[in-house]
């Protein structure tokens, strides 16, 4: 089953999302022309643009665009289900969805909102609430562009970065000092203080702390340390036991016995 991707070709953000004010889309799918054009009408009314499919399959040949917008499907369309509209679209977050059914059961609801529909609304649906269900759904749609927007940008600002200056941005968020970056990447202080002012530079972060978040945002991975094992240590070792006769290693513990002692004690 095919699913529409998180960032579409062709569609805004492909082009660069503009975080000046669009007229949010209002998406209406319903197999009845009669609701799509009351809908239509009211949705012009509140200052967005409506755009109208009469099935699942009208809506996904056009793919939305990525504006503030949400998605108002009937649960059952002709051919493809609304439900099964909801799994296809499912990568884009920003696009919010709201079912209206006539006879929609309880399990059916549950599974629509476990699916992440932000609202179920009951045919007849009084003109407020389905305002209202719009408005809170936009905001929500425009709120994840915007996040979307930074995150993207904050990426394109990562990959600028040179592969040592990864390395040691990734040090640096963990909490490492500058010394302790140079002995891990095997460079001088002074030069892990270069490579940092540029990452700071380049990843326009004012503090230490900005620099932690950002990191966090994009989920960069702490690199592999070396880890370098304590040499064990050796117990102190009498002088005279460390050669036995013959010059051989003697047991350990025990001291070596000297020709002249050994006469001594035969005799």
């Amino acid at each position: 089953m095919n699913t529409i991707p998180a960032v579409l070709p062709g569609s805004m953000w492909s082009r660069g999302f503009s975080a000046e004010p669009a007229t949010p889309i209002v998406y209406v799918v319903d197999g009845e022309p009669r609701v799509r054009d009351s809908f239509q009408a009211l949705i012009r009314r509140e200052g967005w643009e409506p755009q109208t499919a009469a099935s699942a399959e009208e809506f996904l040949a056009r793919p939305p665009l990525m504006r503030p917008s949400c998605l108002v499907a009937e649960m059952k369309l002709p051919g493809m289900s609304g439900l099964e509209l909801q799994t296809r679209i499912c990568g884009l977050s920003w696009l919010p969805v709201i079912f209206m059914s006539g006879c929609a059961d309880i399990p059916t609801t549950v599974r629509a909102m476990k699916a992440g529909a932000l609202e179920v609304l009951m045919k007849p649906i009084p003109s407020d609430a389905f305002v209202d269900a719009l408005r809170n759904a936009i905001n929500r749609s425009d709120a994840a562009l915007r996040e979307h927007c930074q995150v993207c940008a904050l990426r394109e600002r990562y990959e600028s970065l040179s592969p040592r200056e990864r390395q040691v941005m990734a040090l640096v968020v963990t909490g490492f000092l500058n010394k302790q970056v140079g002995g891990e990447l095997g460079i001088s202080e002074i030069t892990v203080q270069a490579h940092r002012s540029k990452v700071m530079l380049k990843m326009d972060a004012g503090s230490l702390p900005a620099l932690v978040r950002m990191a966090a945002i994009l989920d960069i991975a702490r690199p592999a340390l070396r880890i370098r094992s304590p040499e064990p240590k050796t117990a102190a070792v009498p002088a005279r036991s460390r050669e036995g006769r013959n010059g051989s290693l003697s047991q350990p513990g025990r001291f070596a016995v000297s020709s002249s002692a050994q006469s001594e004690t035969a005799a």
